[in-house]
């Protein structure tokens, strides 16, 4: 097998029926904050609240994975590592896939979202690729997921007269 590989990701957000999800392709030589950013095109966030990855055994998701300035804030005892310094091949390494980590974003909508790392495939690196994906992300501070389900029922109007709940199509998202 050729050293360059891809991996294929699939992102979901929780709390939200029905499913809003977006599958890529990223390099294994992208680091965390290049799977951060790629998530945030990917979703449709605009990047404009703070961020982590939180992994580990079981329900004990206590790893953290996050920028410098994030994880100078965490207790002692949490397990971090900064986002620019380690790949998603160092972290996957040899572990058996499919691999799930969580991604938690914008601290005060609290949007939590499974991260699948689903398979690795040959593929030069370079950037990643959008492959599909369903429904429209929430729009930015619309209130987390109680929110957006209140946008999304009528009882409350969405900010964006042309936001569609139900509309996505992956060919308009360029990941960078």
């Amino acid at each position: 097998m050729s050293t360059d590989f891809r991996y294929q990701i699939k992102v979901f957000l929780y709390q939200i029926e029905p499913q809003i999800w977006r599958r890529f392709t990223i390099s294994g030589e992208a680091t965390f904050a290049a799977l951060h950013l790629a998530v945030q095109e990917a979703m449709g966030w605009e990047n404009r609240g703070e961020h982590e990855f939180r992994h580990g055994k079981g329900k004990n998701l206590k790893n953290v994975i996050g920028p410098k300035d994030l994880l100078a804030t965490l207790p002692a005892g949490v397990e971090a590592v900064e986002e620019g310094s380690l790949t998603l091949r160092e972290f996957a390494g040899r572990a058996k896939l499919p691999k799930r980590l969580l991604y938690r974003y914008d601290f005060t909508d609290d949007w939590i979202h499974e991260i699948v790392i689903e398979a690795k495939t040959e593929g030069a690196s370079g950037k990643p690729e959008m492959q599909e994906g369903e429904r429209a992300c929430p729009l930015e501070d619309c209130g987390g997921p109680w929110g957006y389900n209140e946008i999304v029922s009528g009882e409350v109007e969405a900010l964006d007269d042309d936001w569609d709940a139900e509309r996505f199509d992956p060919a308009e998202v360029k990941l960078t």
